[in-house]
């Protein structure tokens, strides 16, 4: 059985035009191609879609996943080397979930949290994996390579836990109904933008306007924000052009 790149798509939440990528590039071939010019994928292509998919999960390069599949023409041994990857990832991932739960817990307590214990699980290799997918889009987007800036580990926890913060506490302004004119919610951007100028992130009304709108208007990030909080992506947009208007 044969099945059109439209089925392989709706089978596998892969896009028509990922899968025409993956032919451009060598990466998964199709079967053969029709008369009429439809691509048509048999089961071997489904396979090797597959095993393309489970290196996506683990954020390798398209360009790795090939030399991956090339260096592992056993369907089994490849499996199972992703099967090791992937159990590798979730022990990272569990580290980092009870780091974050037990910042939350302390947080909640207003404790400061032993430094011994504050960033397990973030390192500088969990941190060039945690960046890798949104490197790689920025890459083939904008041709801007994140992993040229030398990466700060304590600098960048630091950052992320104030990210973490204030996304959190505008999706919070968002829950309960605050209005985008509202000072309340100024004050926190003012907070946010004090704290990115004190930490090597020079950011004034202007520059966090169009920070808010590029975030609007980039698929990859503003789907970031949606997962975060449904309305969140325009909602910041919104109130960070009225914080922008002010004299």
């Amino acid at each position: 059985m044969l099945f059109t790149v439209q089925e392989i798509a709706n089978l596998t939440g892969s896009t028509v035009k990922t899968l025409h990528h993956y032919h451009k590039i060598g990466l998964l071939q199709p079967h053969e191609i029709s008369e009429a010019g439809y691509r048509l994928y048999g089961i071997q292509e489904l396979e090797r879609l597959q095993q393309i998919l489970f290196y996506r999960e683990l954020d390798f390069p398209l360009k790795d996943i090939k030399k991956a599949l090339e260096d592992e023409p056993s369907r089994i041994e490849c499996l199972r080397k992703q099967q090791e990857l992937l159990i590798a990832r979730r022990q990272r991932l569990d580290c980092l979930l009870k780091t974050l739960e037990e910042s939350i817990v302390h947080a909640k307590r207003g404790e400061i949290m032993d430094k011994n214990v504050m960033f397990q699980g973030l390192n500088r290799e969990e941190w060039e994996k945690a960046l890798s997918e949104q490197n790689e889009y920025l890459k083939e987007t904008y041709n801007h390579d994140l992993m040229k800036q030398e990466i700060n580990v304590e600098d960048l926890n630091e950052k992320a836990k104030e990210a973490q913060r204030f996304l959190v506490s505008i999706a919070e302004a968002l829950k309960n109904g605050w209005a985008v004119t509202e000072h309340r919610l100024y004050d926190l951007f003012d907070e946010h933008l004090n704290f990115l100028n004190c930490h090597g992130t020079p950011m004034d009304k202007t520059s966090f306007k169009k920070q808010t709108r590029f975030f609007l208007e980039d698929e990859f990030h503003r789907n970031m924000l949606e997962n975060m909080q449904v309305g969140l992506c325009y909602y910041l947009c919104l109130a960070a052009e009225s914080y922008a208007a002010l004299t």
